[in-house]
């Protein structure tokens, strides 16, 4: 099935986006023939480009070989676990949280084959370390991509703000492993892990993905990613065909929704109460993401505060804490098909929030 009508029927999100349209468009004051002006097409068309490139990244099955490689030099189950740990970290700082989780969380199902080991943890470390690891980066999740290209800060000026924040956060997951995870020896040596590997579209991929970067911080975006369709279009044809084009739809109807929602007088004069939570915007970012997840609400408070910093800040720890706060936790759980993994995830993601909320509290305290 084509995948944007697969995900007509299979979103429960895009949905009650869809439902709440109508009555957000009744009620606000903007006139429906304005609401395109709503939508952050540059974060669109950064968001397309990247697609394509994480998703060619991930085809070339080089990305899997090199997790195949670190799962067979793991000698027991901690250091199997702060491997994990890191490489999807570092997998989400480049290719997103997301793409992060479609290729460590089947490495680590196929482990299950062969050794025994707790996977349920691991896979909650997994979707725990992508949320961290997403923070160091501009490109690393939605609401990073949004914020970045909203506030026309700099690649590198973004990356360096958020660098305090994602590597206390890494710290914090890495701490959990030794509670997580036992020092049992485990053999791995032997797995068998059967990659198809493309060296042209890895060569390809490799050297368009900085140049797509260095065109979106310069506002090119729209162009570069038409490029990059274009590319892909008369190289794999079949890869575009295969993106998740419905997320686009749910990222237009969010921007859409959330500025409708966010322009109604009563929603408005809420807002002023944000300043009056510890941490301010910060804490607001946190909490509204245990409720509507951290990409909607970086979208709907930055409708009140051009304070990307805090707003991104926010947003990435709210990632932790709840399911519903990052798009990650609810990909991971999903992927891990586990009886009663839900309810064990919150155990370990809702003390990681309130330490990486104390820390966010903490960084800016010494910040500012």
């Amino acid at each position: 099935m084509f995948r944007p009508v697969a995900h007509l029927r299979e979103d429960p999100l895009l949905w009650i986006l869809l439902l709440t349209l109508p009555p957000l468009l009744w009620l606000s004051p903007v006139a429906p023939s304005a609401t395109p002006d709503l939508v952050h097409w540059q974060t669109l068309a950064t968001l397309a480009g990247l697609m394509a490139l994480s998703r060619a990244l991930e085809s070339s099955g080089y990305l899997m070989l090199a997790g195949t490689h670190l799962l067979r030099r793991a000698r027991h189950e901690r250091m199997l676990g702060a491997a994990l740990v890191l490489f999807a970290a570092a997998l989400a700082a480049v290719v997103t949280n997301d793409v992060a989780l479609f290729i460590v969380v089947p490495l680590t199902l196929g482990l299950r084959r062969l050794v025994d080991l707790p996977t349920g943890r691991l896979i909650i470390l997994e979707a725990l370390a992508v949320n961290a690891g997403s923070a160091l980066s501009p490109v690393g999740n939605p609401q990073n991509l949004y914020l970045w290209q909203a506030s026309e800060a700099g690649f590198i000026e973004f990356t360096l703000a958020m660098l305090p924040l994602g590597i206390g956060l890494l710290a914090i997951v890495l701490a959990i492993v030794p509670l997580a995870l036992r020092a049992r020896p485990i053999e791995a040596s032997h797995l068998k892990q059967s990659v198809r590997l493309e060296r042209g579209l890895l060569w390809l991929t490799l050297p368009a993905y900085p140049l797509f970067l260095i065109a979106a911080e310069a506002g090119w975006a729209l162009p570069a990613a038409g490029l990059i369709g274009g590319m892909f279009l008369l190289y794999r044809p079949a890869l575009l065909r295969g993106l998740d084009w419905g997320l686009l739809l749910v990222f237009i109807l969010m921007f859409v929704n959330l500025g409708l929602l966010a322009r109604l007088p009563t929603i408005a004069a809420q807002s002023a109460h944000m300043e009056a939570l510890p941490g301010g915007l910060f804490s607001a970012a946190v909490l509204l993401s245990q409720v509507i997840s951290n990409v909607p609400a970086a979208i709907f408070l930055a409708e009140f505060s051009s304070d990307w910093r805090l707003l991104a800040w926010g947003a990435n720890v709210g990632g932790f804490g709840l399911a519903i706060g990052s798009l990650a936790n609810l990909i991971a759980l999903r992927l891990a098909q586990e009886p009663g993994l839900w309810l064990r995830f919150h155990f370990w993601s809702i003390p990681a929030l309130l330490a990486s909320w104390l820390l966010g509290m903490g960084l800016l305290g010494a910040w500012g």
